[in-house]
This record gives structure tokens, C-alpha cells and sequence, in this order.
């Protein structure tokens, strides 16, 4: 490998310049054509053809390789390393949070119990019944009703029962 190199190695790389136009990545396909020399020594040693000329067919196959690869992909954008790193906005999110807990603040205390249980806490529904010391179709009737109250409170309708639920 190292008399391969020796002899054929500046050859290449002057061929991989002019085909890339850019010195660090034509010392890249050379590297990689050389590598792929080393993996196929039986190709160099069968005596069919020139050596040098299959590193040069293996270069420019690796340079086009790369031009279908880099053509394959969005072009890439400079970035300012000075600027801050783009922020992603989560105020509506946060905004959406604090609906939700204001209001569950406003559900009567037997839901909120409930919903804490239930989605807080993950518990399941046969441990939040023991843990509030209610059967499961009540701990069921006050999730359904606290939730109806929630998903009126978020969304900004007027419950039209007139009525408490539950």
C-alpha cells in the first residue's frame, strides 16, 4: 500500500482537484480511493489494465458519488456562529397550561380529586377509587363531569344547564 501510494497518490489527488475544484475534497477522495484499494487488492494485483488508471476510475466514481449525494440533499445554509441559536416559541403552550390549571382550580373538590388521581398522579382507576374511598362509578361520573367543566371553562362556552356538574 505504501508504494501504491507513492507512486500514484499525487496523480490522483491532481485528478480529484480538477474534477472537485476544491484541495480538501480531493484529499478526501483520495483517501477514500485509496481505502477502497485496500479493501480490493485482488482488483490491483490480476494484471488486467493499469493501476493507475483504475484509482482514477474509482476517484472520479467517488466524485460523482458525492456530486449525486450533495445534489440529493438541501443546500446547506452558513450559519452566523455569533447568533443566538433560534428559539423555539412556547408561549402558547405555556398560555394553554395555565387555562388548564385555573381551571381546575375552579372544579369542585370532589373532580379535581378525581382528574389529580387520574391524569397527575397516573393512577389507575381501581387505585383512585381506593385512594378517595369511592366506588369506581363514581370515581368514572366525577372524571366525565369534571372534564365536560373543563373542556366548557377552556374553550370559553357557558354551561347552559345552569347547573353544577355532578
Amino acid at each position: 500500500m505504501r508504494e501504491l501510494y507513492e507512486k500514484h497518490a499525487a496523480a490522483v489527488l491532481a485528478y480529484a482537484e480538477r474534477l472537485t475544484r476544491d484541495r480538501g475534497a480531493a484529499e478526501d477522495v483520495l483517501q477514500e480511493t485509496m481505502l477502497r484499494a485496500w479493501r480490493h487488492p485482488d482488483v490491483l494485483r490480476n494484471g488486467k489494465g493499469s493501476v493507475r488508471g483504475w484509482l482514477m476510475t474509482v476517484a472520479q466514481r467517488i466524485v460523482i458519488d458525492r456530486a449525486r449525494a450533495l445534489s440529493a440533499r438541501p443546500t446547506e445554509q452558513e450559519e452566523d456562529l455569533g447568533a443566538a441559536p433560534p428559539q423555539r416559541d412556547h408561549s402558547g403552550r405555556v398560555i394553554e397550561a395555565l387555562e388548564v390549571i385555573d381551571a381546575i382550580r375552579d372544579l369542585p373538590e370532589e373532580q379535581k380529586a378525581v382528574i389529580m388521581h387520574l391524569y397527575f398522579c397516573d393512577s389507575s382507576l381501581l387505585d383512585s377509587s381506593s385512594a378517595l374511598d369511592v366506588p369506581k362509578g363514581t370515581v368514572k361520573s366525577r372524571a366525565h363531569y369534571a372534564l365536560r367543566a373543563l373542556r366548557k371553562s377552556i374553550s370559553g362556552s357557558v354551561n347552559t344547564e345552569g347547573r353544577a356538574a355532578e
